[in-house]
């Protein structure tokens, strides 16, 4: 098998020797966000982006290209929250009144709905291209919505009410769900547990110089542990445990499709 799992990368002859093996298509999707000024503002993209190849190589499958746009920005995002607003926006040399409320020239739920649809679009194209399993991995925490709402619909485009064939099946994660019950930092904005994953997988993009010794938390930097304390060898043990538990999810969905029919599609497990 080629080692390279970018799809855009391979040749056809490449792509289809991989799918015939292991039909598994990873999405991952991101944003651009703040996240301190020790991280990469693309650091949801980055992060899930170096998670699903890693994924793919445990347990088979293609990465299509990050989408790092398209999100309602204008909820669930640091740069537009009123608590964080003019700070980050001072940080960024910005002005503050450009991330007021109808900045983006459609309401929230206009948003939401265009965004939902562009999942949707994607699922499909997937599918088009003969992959059994689509992974949406988003590493914008509260896209994980967003990717189980079009993930539902899309399934519900395939339910005939009669026995049919084995359809592709979506599937939902963003990571530290699947190891919160090991790691009880998991999950976090910019902070020790994001630092920590980024030193694993990106740790030339993290300026630890930022954080250490500072007197005060980082702006918008939400975190159960000060952020100087991250580290790689924890964030490589949570790039492992994450990676485990996404393969066991993925083969089981290969192996039992059965198990993934009908109404009510499983998103949690």
């Amino acid at each position: 098998m080629n080692p390279c799992v970018n799809y855009e990368r391979l040749l056809p002859e490449q792509i289809r020797e991989v799918r015939e093996q292991s039909p598994v298509a990873f999405i991952p999707l991101g944003t651009l966000e703040w996240h301190g000024p020790h991280l990469p503002v693309g650091l949801d993209g980055l992060k899930i982006h170096r998670l699903c190849e890693l994924c793919a190589r445990s347990s088979g499958g293609l990465v299509f290209p990050p989408l790092y746009y398209g999100e309602p920005r204008e909820e669930g995002l640091m740069d537009s929250n009123p608590t964080y607003r003019d700070a980050i926006s001072k940080e960024m040399g910005l002005a503050s009144e450009n991330f007021a409320p109808g900045y983006m020239r459609r309401s929230p739920a206009e948003a939401v709905s265009a965004y939902q649809n562009l999942l949707i679009h994607i699922l499909n194209q997937c599918q088009s291209l003969e992959f059994r399993v689509l992974v949406l991995a988003a590493g914008h925490y509260p896209l994980i919505d967003h990717a189980r709402a079009a993930a539902g619909l899309f399934h519900q485009q395939r339910w005939s009410g009669q026995r049919r064939k084995i359809q592709p099946i979506p599937w939902v994660f963003t990571g530290y769900e699947l190891v919160r019950n090991i790691f009880s930092d998991a999950g976090d904005h910019a902070g020790f547990w994001e630092t920590s994953l980024m030193l694993a997988l990106e740790p030339e993009l993290v300026a630890m110089e930022k954080v250490t010794g500072s007197p005060a938390p980082p702006t918008a930097v939400l975190s159960s542990r000060p952020v100087c304390e991250a580290g790689r060898e924890f964030g490589l043990a949570a790039v492992q445990k994450i990676v485990e538990q996404v393969t066991i999810r993925v083969r089981d969905r290969l192996d039992h499709p059965e198990r993934y029919l009908g109404h009510g599609l499983p998103l949690e497990g």
